[in-house]
C-alpha cells in the first residue's frame, strides 16, 4: 500500500527513564530521556547496560505493538538493511558510507499492562527541516549534493525491493559525529514494490489517491497507483527544488489534492522551461531540470539509470565536499524585465543542452558502472528485480516519442535553430547515433533511438536502433520491389503485343 498520512496512531505513554529493555538477541538498553516524538511514537536517547549514561550513541524508538508504522519499519530493516548488507554494497560501490542508520535490535516490553514495540538505531542528528526554516534556502552546491547523497540511498532499498515514498528534509538527517554526511530516515512508510521480484501492476485507484506528503508526493501516488522507483525520484526533485527555490509552485494550494495533481502535471509537461523559470535570480535549475525530464520520461516498472542521475547532477565530477546550508545573498523568485527572463531561460536551455552532450559523450566512450561491476543480485546470489515487460517497454517508448515530438516545437519556438532533430536528454537507453533527419549524412550530432525516424514511400519506421547500413538496407528492398513491378507491367505489355502480332499474322 502507499504510504497513508491519513491515518491516525495514539501516542503511548511514556516509559521511566532508566527502564531497562531486552532485545531478541538478548541485549540490554537503558533508556535515557526523550528527545522527541512523531506521529506514532516516541524517541528516547539509549545506552548499553555496559555503558551506561557516557554519550548516548544510540536510541529506542518506541510504539504501542497494535499501531503498526514500527513494525513495518523493522520489517524493512530486517529484509533490507542488514549491517552486513550496508557493508556488502558500500565496499562493491566504493562509497564512504551509505546513508541509511544502522539498526542494532528490536524487542518487546510491558508497562502499565500495555505492550510496547521497540526499535535500537544508531543515533543521528539535526533534520534538514530545522535547517531550511533556517535558512530559506540551501546553496545550489549543497542541493546537488544531497540529491547524489539521496540516490545512493534510493539504489540500494530499490535494488532490495523497497521504495521509501516519503522522502523530505523532515526525514534527512545529519550525522551525529559527522554532520557532512546525511542519512534518510524514517522507513515507517517504505513500500515493497516488488516482492520477490515480482513487480507489482500498474492500475489507478481513485479511493487511495493523494496519499504521502502532498507538496511532494508524486503523480502516481495522486492517482492511487502503488509506488515504484519513479515514485522516489520524482519526490526526490520536488524536494531538490523547494531546497534551491524556497518553495513550489503550488504551495498555495496545498488543501486541494487535486489542483496539487494539476500544478504537478503541468510542470512535469511544460519541461525544461517550467523548471528553469522557477529558479532564483542569480542561479539555475538546469540540473535539476534535466534530473526531472529522466525520472519523468521513466515507465511504471522501468529501472532507472542512477549513475547518469547522479552525473546529471555533477556534470563537473566534482568530489563531494562539506555541507553548507546557508544560502546568504540569493532571493527567490524575484520579477525581473521580460526580455532579460527569456534571454536568461534561452541561456539554461542552452545549458542543458551542453550538460547533456557532455553526458552523452562520456557514456560513449565509457561502459556503464552496471555493466563494469558485478550486479548486486548477483553478490546476493538472487534472481533480478523489476525486469521489463513487454507492456511496460511499449510504455517507455510511447512516453519518450510523445515527449520527444513536444521538444522539437518548444525548440523552434525558444531557443536557437540546432543541428539537431530533436532536444537530447539522456536515459538509460542511449546510445550514441547518427542524426538521421538532417538531410547530411555526415552531420554528427546526436539524437537517441526513440527520437529516430526513417521515411520510406510514405511508411514511417519508429522507435529502432539504427546499425550504419540501415537506411542503405531499406532503399536497396525498396529498389528492388520497384523493379519487380517494373518487370512484371512490360513483360505483360510484351506479352500482349506478341500475342497481337500473332493473331494479326494469321489473318
Amino acid at each position: 500500500m502507499p504510504p497513508r498520512r491519513k491515518e491516525k496512531y495514539k501516542l503511548p505513554v511514556p516509559l521511566p527513564e532508566g527502564k531497562v529493555l531486552d532485545d531478541v538477541e538478548g541485549n540490554k538498553w537503558v533508556l535515557g530521556k526523550m528527545i522527541g516524538s512523531g506521529g506514532f511514537g516516541l524517541i528516547y536517547l539509549a545506552f548499553p547496560t555496559n555503558k551506561p549514561y557516557e554519550d548516548a550513541r544510540h536510541v529506542i524508538k518506541v510504539e504501542y505493538q497494535e499501531n503498526g508504522p514500527l513494525f513495518s519499519e523493522l520489517k524493512f530493516y530486517q529484509r533490507a538493511a542488514k549491517k552486513e548488507c550496508i557493508k556488502k554494497w558500500i565496499k562493491l560501490k566504493q562509497l564512504d558510507y551509505l546513508g541509511i542508520p544502522v539498526f542494532y535490535g528490536s524487542g518487546l516490553t510491558e508497562f502499565k499492562g500495555k505492550s510496547y514495540r521497540f526499535m535500537v538505531m544508531e543515533r543521528l542528528g539535526t533534520d534538514l527541516q530545522k535547517l531550511f526554516d533556517q535558512n530559506g534556502t540551501f546553496k545550489k552546491s549543497t542541493v546537488l549534493q544531497l540529491g547524489i547523497r539521496m540516490l545512493d540511498v534510493l539504489e540500494y532499498i530499490h535494488e532490495n525491493e523497497y521504495v521509501h515514498g516519503d522522502i523530505k528534509a523532515a526525514n534527512l538527517l545529519l550525522g551525529y559525529k559527522n554532520p557532512d554526511q546525511v542519512y534518510l530516515a524514517d522507513y515507517g512508510l517504505a513500500y515493497r514494490y516488488c516482492p520477490n521480484g515480482n513487480h507489482k501492476q500498474y492500475q489507478e485507484n481513485p479511493r487511495k489517491g493523494h496519499n504521502g506528503t502532498m507538496e511532494f508526493t508524486s503523480l502516481d501516488a495522486h492517482k492511487g497507483v502503488a509506488l515504484s522507483r519513479r515514485s522516489d525520484l520524482e519526490i526526490l526533485g520536488y524536494c531538490l527544488l523547494r531546497w534551491l527555490c524556497g518553495r513550489l509552485p503550488w504551495d498555495a494550494c496545498l488543501q486541494d489534492p487535486a489542483a496539487v495533481q494539476t500544478a504537478k502535471t503541468n510542470l512535469l509537461d511544460e519541461l525544461p522551461e517550467s523548471v528553469l523559470k522557477w529558479a532564483p535570480s542569480g542561479s539555475s535549475c538546469c540540473e535539476i531540470a534535466q534530473y526531472l525530464v529522466c525520472a519523468r520520461n521513466l515507465a511504471y516498472a522501468e529501472k532507472p539509470n542512477y549513475q547518469m542521475l547522479k552525473e546529471i547532477l555533477n556534470p563537473g565530477g566534482r568530489p563531494s565536499g562539506p555541507l553548507e546550508f546557508s544560502a546568504e545573498g540569493q532571493s527567490v523568485n524575484v520579477p525581473t524585465p521580460n526580455n532579460h527572463k527569456v534571454d536568461s531561460q534561452k541561456a539554461a536551455t542552452k545549458q542543458v543542452n551542453q550538460m547533456q552532450n557532455r553526458i552523452i559523450e562520456r557514456n560513449a566512450h565509457s561502459e556503464r558502472s552496471a555493466e563494469s561491476h558485478t550486479t548486486w543480485r548477483e553478490v546476493q546470489k538472487e534472481e533480478p528485480v523489476g525486469l521489463l515487460t513487454k507492456d511496460t517497454a511499449q510504455e517507455s517508448t510511447r512516453r519518450r516519442q510523445k515527449y520527444c515530438e513536444s521538444q522539437e516545437c518548444l525548440n523552434e519556438v525558444k531557443s536557437p535553430p540546432q543541428k539537431d532533430g530533436c532536444m537530447q536528454f539522456p536515459n538509460s537507453f542511449y546510445e550514441p547515433q547518427q542524426d538521421c533527419t538532417s538531410p547530411d549524412v555526415f552531420n554528427k550530432s546526436r539524437c537517441p533511438p526513440w527520437c529516430t525516424r526513417t521515411h520510406t514511400t510514405g511508411t514511417e519506421v519508429t522507435g529502432l536502433k539504427r546499425s550504419p547500413g540501415f537506411s542503405f538496407a531499406i532503399s536497396q528492398f525498396t529498389l528492388s520491389e520497384e523493379t519487380k513491378a517494373d518487370v512484371y507491367y512490360y513483360g505483360i505489355t510484351i506479352l500482349f503485343l506478341l500475342i497481337g502480332i500473332l493473331i494479326l499474322y494469321f489473318l
